[in-house]
């Protein structure tokens, strides 16, 4: 039996297009389409994404705007939106439904920027526990003979070179958001 380490490599590199998305939602003072990638509308009993029964488009850099391609969802969608926690007050002219984005208090942006850490630290737990469990499976491997002492020395060193290669990119991830949500 041979050791796959892309195994784990994808499990690593699911969690870190996790932590992306996570960050996607997060606003930070300009209109992203992406904060309403959660948002669910009852859609004749099936919760449906607002992408999937409206056009979302940005008119302006702080204005998302939502037109529903069925007119009778209006009260739904806006329901979601306050439902949802984005913390924006959807504005409905009976067309269309209007977000606008206030500008971000200081108070707020360190808020989110705490946010953002812990959602990146979050996400290194996550690959440690995933380097921990490839290191397990190298042990176990290695005690039942199917892979060499040395064999098993030279995974766990490419195991933690993968580890060291992923919490980089995420310190990445995080600091990129972080001056994204700080920048006025």
């Amino acid at each position: 039996m041979s050791f796959d380490i892309n195994t784990y490599e994808s499990k690593m590199e699911k969690s870190l297009s996790n932590l992306r998305e996570d960050y996607m939602t997060i606003r930070a003072g300009r209109a992203n389409p992406h904060v309403l990638d959660k948002v669910e509308v009852d859609y004749y009993g099936t919760p449906t994404p607002i992408q999937g029964v409206a056009n979302v488009s940005v008119p302006e850099a702080r204005m998302i705007q939502i037109a529903p391609w069925d007119a009778s969802l209006m009260k739904e969608i806006e329901k979601a939106i306050i439902a949802s926690d984005i913390g924006l007050t959807p504005a409905n002219d009976g067309k269309v439904i209007r977000l606008v984005f206030p500008e971000l208090t200081e108070e707020r942006r360190k808020e989110l920027a705490k946010d953002v850490k812990k959602k990146g630290e979050d996400t290194k737990v996550a690959i440690r526990n995933i380097r921990r469990d490839a290191n397990d499976a190298v042990k176990k491997a290695s005690k039942a003979n199917e892979i060499s002492e040395d064999e098993g020395k030279d995974l766990e060193a490419d195991i933690q070179k993968l580890t060291d290669r992923f919490i980089k990119e995420v310190d990445a991830a995080i600091d990129s958001k972080t001056s994204e949500v700080m920048t006025v």
